[in-house]
């Protein structure tokens, strides 16, 4: 009965906002899977890796393509265990992994028949998405993958227009539908290729836009979305589309995601962007860098991870946390240490944000609420104001409890919900939880 309806509130509100698509069957229920899980790993990494220096390295040096091209004979992840990736992810308690298959700078890390510039050309040969594939499948993992739509190496790539790639070399008349026609190609590759594909994660379209904030987003080119949505659904019906393009969604997508922000946050200067009716996602890196940077010691402590992922939770969001492995192809230690420590807390706690969704009360200083169909899951991360909560809904009174520390409370029945007194004292957890069974 929750699925049905809630399938219904999402055909509902597609319809009040004028958009045309209509997600299918498959759709939904990948969409309401991917709202349960809450957590996801997201993986930078490629040729990039081996100048140490993050994912932007070609623009931000600005290294010509002929030249940024040498990395092919110097990127030789031997060291690349897909089942070590899968399974770091799996014990953090990730139920999902995003996988960068093309980042701005072209270079393809899959087998594909359209590019030269791919890893299965390096040293190394293999094709660490298949065996990324298997690893997730055999571990009970979902797969969805990142492919940017900018490229800064093709010449057939619309360079004139954008924001980026103007240092690369790149000289003649770019042709978008050549381009087009390559990423149908490579998209074909991708969702035939690797099995059940749990969504597409674009990136890039900003390429062409003024920057965030401005009053004008019109994009200078006509990217064909169209085009570009409905093979994609052709070909996996099950699979979301999302598109990073820091603007409310576009006809067609299927989820939502901020970039360094939860929803209704901007600290990035990325989102600008209210929170639509779609599925959610926040995408946040664990230390200031999305790929392998080796001066990069900013590395967020396991309680600030935690309570990002709880934050999420409470705003209907999940939590997509960034790694960047090594060019040798290991996840680095300082990532895989706190990663295993976030696991003992999902391990745990993870109940009160798996299959949840956003709680009755608006996110608040001191934490926020989760729900499923018999639970309010009241999320202490800071000490309330006055020691006092009063939390909206009907609950069975006697039987709300505390169930990660001792707290001497008075529950009291009000209109229309309840009071909850804490006694002055400093909750020491991470997360402090109260649970608060509905009485139907």
């Amino acid at each position: 009965m929750r699925k049905l309806m809630l399938a219904f509130c999402c055909f509902f509100l597609l319809i009040v906002n004028a958009q045309s698509y209509i997600p299918s069957k498959q759709n939904t229920l990948t969409r309401e899977q991917f709202q349960d899980n809450k957590f996801g790993m997201f993986i930078h990494w490629g040729a990039s890796s081996v100048l140490g220096d993050g994912e932007w390295v070609m623009e931000n040096k600005g290294i010509r393509k002929d030249d940024y091209k040498k990395l092919l004979k110097a990127f030789n992840p031997i060291d690349f265990n897909a089942d070590k990736w899968v399974s770091t992810a799996k014990n953090a308690g990730m139920k999902y992994i995003v996988f960068i298959t093309r980042h701005h700078d072209g270079f393809s890390n899959f087998d594909t028949k359209y590019s030269d510039w791919k890893i299965t050309n390096t040293h190394y040969k293999q094709d660490p998405l298949k065996q990324l594939a298997v690893a997730c499948k055999k571990q009970g993992i979902q797969l969805g993958l990142y492919y940017s739509t900018l490229d800064w190496s093709r010449n057939d790539y619309p360079y004139e227009t954008g924001r980026t790639g103007q240092k690369s070399g790149r000289i003649g008349k770019s042709d978008y539908a050549s381009y087009l026609k390559f990423m149908k190609n490579q998209l074909t590759e991708l969702l035939t290729n690797y099995g059940p594909i749990s969504c597409i994660w674009f990136d890039g379209h900003w390429d062409q836009t003024n920057p965030e904030g401005a009053a004008d987003r019109t994009s200078r080119i006509d990217w064909k979305y169209d085009e570009i949505y409905n093979l994609i659904h052709k070909l996996q019906p099950a699979t979301m589309i999302g598109n990073n393009h820091h603007m409310d969604p576009i006809k067609g997508e299927d989820f939502q995601m901020f970039e360094q922000d939860l929803p209704g946050q901007n600290k990035s200067g990325l989102s600008f962007q209210a929170a639509s009716a779609l599925p959610l996602e926040s995408c946040i890196t664990m230390n200031d860098s999305w790929g392998f940077r080796i001066t990069d010691h900013g590395y967020k402590s396991v309680n600030e991870i935690v309570k990002t992922l709880i934050n999420a939770a409470g705003r209907n969001s999940n939590l997509l946390l960034n790694v960047g492995p090594m060019p040798n192809g290991e996840i680095q230690q300082e990532f895989r240490d706190t990663l295993a420590a976030v696991g003992k807390w999902t391990k745990q706690y993870g109940y009160t944000i798996y299959g949840t969704r956003g709680g009755p009360m608006q996110p608040e200083k001191w934490g926020v609420t989760t729900q499923d169909d018999k639970y309010v899951y009241l999320h202490l991360l800071e000490t309330p104001s006055l020691n006092k909560i009063f939390v909206p809904g009907k609950y069975q009174v006697a039987k709300i409890r505390a169930i990660n520390f001792n707290q001497n409370r008075e529950v009291r029945s009000v209109e229309n919900g309840v009071t909850i007194s804490l006694l002055p004292s400093v909750l020491t957890n991470i997360d402090n939880i109260i649970v608060l069974p509905k009485d139907k």
